[in-house]
Order: structure tokens, then sequence, then C-alpha cells
């Protein structure tokens, strides 16, 4: 792998942190309720939610197989869902993802990009 591809994966990493801490900023001191009725709240999460999916696209298949304890495959599959499904989106998924799954993700996120640091120190 050349450096530039290095790069431009850990560029996704770094980016799918961003978009994940977003969410959290987004959805923070709201429930459910609350969250479905603040339309650009709403809005704004869902897009980085789609984000997060597109930048997970971009890591190579060697990363994404080396580092298991991410959900590639069903990070991406969210982000089709939610692109190509928008009028049928349920409501409880997209609630369970951003208050159960976005922290843990965040979490292993952080792990990773730390170890790539660590690895170019």
């Amino acid at each position: 792998m050349s450096n530039s591809s290095e790069r431009d994966w850990h560029f996704y990493i770094n980016d799918m942190i961003i978009f994940a801490q977003k969410v959290l900023r987004y959805t923070e001191g709201y429930d459910q309720k609350s969250f479905l009725e603040n339309e650009l709240n709403y809005d704004a999460t869902l897009r980085n939610l789609e984000l997060i999916g597109e930048a997970a696209t971009h890591i190579p298949p060697e990363i994404r197989a080396e580092n298991l304890d991410i959900p590639w495959r069903q990070i991406i599959a969210t982000r089709n869902r939610i692109i190509h499904g928008y009028l049928g989106i349920d409501n409880n998924i997209v609630w369970d993802i951003i208050t159960a799954e976005i922290p843990e993700l965040l979490h292993l996120l952080q792990n990773l990009r730390n170890q790539i640091n660590n690895i170019n120190e």
C-alpha cells in the first residue's frame, strides 16, 4: 500500500470519528420523542449517519479485515438504507443506532486511530 493510500484511509477514519461525535452532539439531551420532533437535528443526524457509512466505504478491505470488531458491513448497509429508503426509515432503529451503537463505534474508531498513530510514531 502506498503512503498516499494510507493517508487516504486514515483521513476517512478521522472523518468517521468527527461524524460520530456530531451525531452524539446533535442528540445530546434529547429523548427519542423530542429528537423526532426536532427536524433540524433529525436531518443533521441522519446526514452524519450517512457520512459515517460513506467514509467506511473508503476503508481498504484489508484494514476492515484486520479490524473485525468494527461492524463495517452494517455501517455501510445503514448508510444505504438511509439514502435509498428515506420514506421508510424505522425511527426506533435510528434511535437505537444513535444511543447504543454510535458511542461504541466512536470508541472503536478512536482506538483504531490511536493504533495508527502509534504505528506511525
